[in-house]
């Protein structure tokens, strides 16, 4: 199973995210930077890191939602391969269109890096089932602008149509109805504010988070 992770300038979890992909796969994650054109051929899985990318000068994930890689990632997710986005990747994914909603700032107007516990809200998905619904990870949040806002009617949708992946147990950030992450309409992209590769590790204190990933790259070997 080959991924890609998408590199930004401000980018900081890059590298961590790629070598949580490594660990899961057995193989090398392709590092593509955002002025590239086109993806590398073959891919299965392609990610968004967590960072500031282009320092949220603007808004977060609005600059990097225009690189030109974006485009290619747009077809991608188009023609249903499957994309992962975490924290500012999660930001990016809104504002690149793939994903509904907006993340705004932080209910409390403070950056926010702690472990929650998330409840996994659907396991199915390619993303989380391997994984149980009702079960807890704990996992690290850091940010500034993971308040998940929608108006009822999405918060309703996105309930009735099973799409809301995880919610938090102890909300950091005051998003709406605790949502921590959703999955687009074709259930093949995943935005989330949690940081899984933050802990995939045992000198990390923790491998909740490698349960994500192991999930997730089961899935889409087995297709």
């Amino acid at each position: 199973m080959r991924a890609a992770v998408i590199v930004f300038p401000g980018s900081n979890c890059d590298r961590d995210l790629a070598v949580a992909l490594e660990a899961a796969t057995g193989l090398e994650t392709q590092m593509v930077w955002h002025k590239d054109a086109t993806l590398p051929d073959g891919l299965d899985l392609i990610a968004i890191p967590g960072g500031f990318s282009f320092g949220d000068y603007l808004r977060s994930g609005a600059i990097a939602a225009r690189s030109p890689i974006m485009r290619a990632v747009v077809d991608f997710a188009a023609r249903g391969g499957p994309v992962l986005g975490i924290c500012n990747g999660f930001q990016v994914l809104i504002e690149a269109g793939l994903l509904p909603g907006a993340l705004m700032r932080n209910a409390g107007l403070k950056f926010v890096c702690r472990d929650v516990h998330l409840t996994v809200e659907t396991n199915q998905s390619l993303f989380t089932n391997g994984l149980s619904k009702g079960d807890v990870l704990r996992v690290p949040v850091a940010h500034h602008d993971g308040n998940f806002v929608a108006p009822d009617a999405l918060v309703k949708s996105l309930r009735d149509s099973d799409r809301i992946a995880f919610t938090y147990q102890d909300n950091p950030n005051g998003s709406v109805a605790d949502i921590a992450g959703i999955l687009s309409e074709n259930r093949r992209v995943l935005g989330m504010m949690p940081h899984p590769e933050r802990l995939c590790d045992p000198a990390h204190g923790g491998q909740d988070g490698k349960r994500l990933f192991d999930a997730m790259v089961g899935s889409l070997q087995a297709v």
